[in-house]
């Protein structure tokens, strides 16, 4: 994300203009493979963009018990905002999504993350955001997960679901979470800006788009 916490009326006009309602969920098939459920919560992560916008999706999503703003893919001791935003620490913004399998599967989460949750042909940006910090990236937490994300990814390519190449690769990495001020950062700023003209689109799109999984 480009602007501190608190941002100028100027900043919020310019951002704003041809922003609203801008978003739409992209209609992709659901994936043919999905991790099997199992008892108890499971966990995804996920990265595509400022983790400000992935944490309003998912935080909607029906079956989705916590989301978790923070950094995927560096080391333990860069893991810091300051230092992410270096470029240089080799974490992307992610969210640890804490899910229920028996009311929400890995594959619905994937579908959801493709379709509108972020851009998933954008090379290390999103938006007004640009570097490898923003990059779209899928973090399995098991073996099936990176098994299911590959598929998907195949799948959705070989049905040119998208006009230009997906970007997203899936990686290795543990996940740290952020500093205290960006969790539940869309909820607690709803007005901020950068949330309005960035955020609040993709949240409706997702409503608009999957309206039997929305909560």
């Amino acid at each position: 994300m480009l602007w501190p916490l608190v941002a100028t009326a100027s900043l919020a006009s310019a951002v704003l203009i041809g922003r609203a309602d801008a978003e739409r969920a992209v209609p992709i098939p659901a994936a043919r493979t999905d991790v099997p459920a199992a008892p108890g919560l499971q966990t995804a992560v996920l990265a595509g963009g400022c983790f400000w916008g992935m944490d309003a999706v998912f935080s909607h999503v029906k079956g989705v018990r916590a989301v978790t703003s923070g950094y995927a893919g560096g080391r333990a001791g860069t893991a810091t905002y300051d230092q992410v935003s270096t470029e240089t620490t080799g974490h992307a913004e992610a969210v640890q999504i804490r899910y229920d399998p028996r009311q929400v599967s890995y594959a619905t989460l994937l579908r959801v993350y493709f379709s509108v949750a972020h851009d998933p042909t954008q090379v290390d940006r999103q938006g007004p955001d640009s570097g490898p910090s923003y990059r779209s990236a899928i973090f399995p937490q098991t073996p099936q997960q990176a098994a299911v994300a590959r598929a998907y990814i195949a799948q959705l390519t070989a049905a040119k679901a998208f006009p230009r190449p997906i970007a997203t690769h899936v990686e290795q990495g543990r996940f740290y979470p952020a500093e205290a001020y960006h969790q539940d950062f869309f909820a607690k700023h709803p007005t901020h800006p950068y949330i309005v003209a960035w955020d609040k689109p993709k949240l409706a799109a997702f409503r608009a788009g999957f309206p039997t999984l929305s909560r």
